[in-house]
């Protein structure tokens, strides 16, 4: 007897084309016991499921059925979605292409004319090409090494503060990201050799305060108050910073996120009514609030509130018969994304560029191999 027959009669009321719902289970969840979590692999390949009649291949008709986004909130830096419909290994390029391979404007060159900080060169240095800058990468080019820094590819800013006495009070004794300030026509620093045919270090041949969009809304620090050193009465900082097009593969000054993570979505499931003191218990048990109390007027009972705010700790099935009463999962086809932005780009056009990336390496691999 075959297989798929001896498959067929084992399984009499199972729809043909459908897997039982033992199988439904696994395949689309992950269940997270209070010791391990089971059931985490995945399985694309068209014979995966071939003894219940079922084809699990990936198809483009069906991944652009079932791909869905949702937004859960938006602000200016900070965005949370949904995707569903995708694998681990997708969600988790889109992840990686954003730390390291979405684009930012980062100070690569600082030009120090004077320094009596009690701050080394090289650490007030490291400490600029942190500070994110507020411009479009998207319009600038790259520079190489042998490229000429222009208005396309290099923005230039000065700093120059000195700490002065004013009474009982210090004067510019907090040197902060504010300070530094926009030279749209560049560099305003002569060049030292004589053999260079440039007067300063850059060669704009127009203000890029007269280009679009920067004729509006001018290049600045994304943040005005971060700290870059500490002045006394006395001391001084004069500088030129150079910021080029670069990305967080190389530093991670270029990375445009603070922070973007996935996690699967959490699920709660109550395997039986959960009532009086074990509903009291479950409720005390869980350290992010997911149950709640629900009055029946003779008693109380347990029901799952917030089930996206579950870390999935596992406190509430640990303990005699917990496991018994709730069950933990993850739905392995729908991710919560929250991305974080340094403020170069707003956040959600930090994801389409990401898209963007990931589609131009699947070309460039059908390139490769036709």
């Amino acid at each position: 007897m075959s297989r798929r027959h001896r498959a067929g009669k084992d399984m009499p009321d199972v729809p043909k084309g459908q897997l039982p719902p033992h199988l439904e289970l696994q395949r689309t969840r992950v269940l997270c016991a209070s010791d391990a979590p089971t059931h985490t692999e995945t399985f694309q390949y068209s014979g995966a499921y071939a003894a219940s009649g079922v084809d699990n291949s990936l198809r483009l008709d069906e991944f652009r059925k079932n791909l869905r986004i949702e937004i859960k909130s938006l602000t200016e830096d900070d965005i949370e979605f949904d995707i569903i419909g995708i694998d681990a290994a997708l969600a988790n390029a889109f992840r990686r292409i954003l730390i390291a391979e979405v684009p930012t404007m980062a100070i690569e060159k600082v030009l120090i004319a004077n320094n009596t900080s009690v701050i080394q060169d090289e650490v007030l240095a490291h400490r600029l090409g942190l500070v994110p800058i507020k411009a479009d990468p998207r319009q600038f080019t790259e520079k190489t090494e042998e490229d000429v820094a222009n208005e396309k590819n290099t923005i230039v800013f000065n700093l120059h503060v000195t700490c002065t006495r004013q009474g009982d009070r210090l004067k510019n004794a907090s040197v902060k990201s504010d300070q530094l300030k926009w030279l749209p026509k560049g560099s305003e620093y002569e060049m030292t050799s004589a053999d260079s045919k440039l007067k300063t270090y850059t060669s704009f041949s127009c203000s890029q305060d007269s280009i679009p969009p920067f004729d509006k809304d001018i290049i600045c620090p994304r943040h005005p108050d971060i700290l870059l050193a500490k002045l006394r009465p006395g001391q001084t900082i004069e500088l030129e910073a150079h910021a080029v097009k670069g990305l967080g593969k190389v530093h991670a000054k270029w990375s445009p996120v603070a922070t973007a993570r996935y996690r699967m979505l959490p699920e709660v499931i109550l395997m039986e009514d959960v009532e009086d003191n074990f509903a009291e218990e479950l409720v005390q048990k869980c350290p992010v609030n997911v149950f709640e109390l629900e009055d029946l007027g003779k008693g109380k009972r347990a029901k799952v509130a917030r089930p996206r705010a579950c870390t999935l700790c596992r406190e509430c099935v640990r303990g005699d018969d917990w496991e018994k009463r709730v069950q933990l999962r993850r739905v392995k086809e729908h991710f919560m994304f929250s991305i974080e932005s340094t403020g170069a780009l707003p956040p959600e056009e930090l994801f389409v560029e990401a898209i963007k990336i990931l589609v131009e390496k699947c070309q460039r691999v059908l390139t490769e191999l036709s």
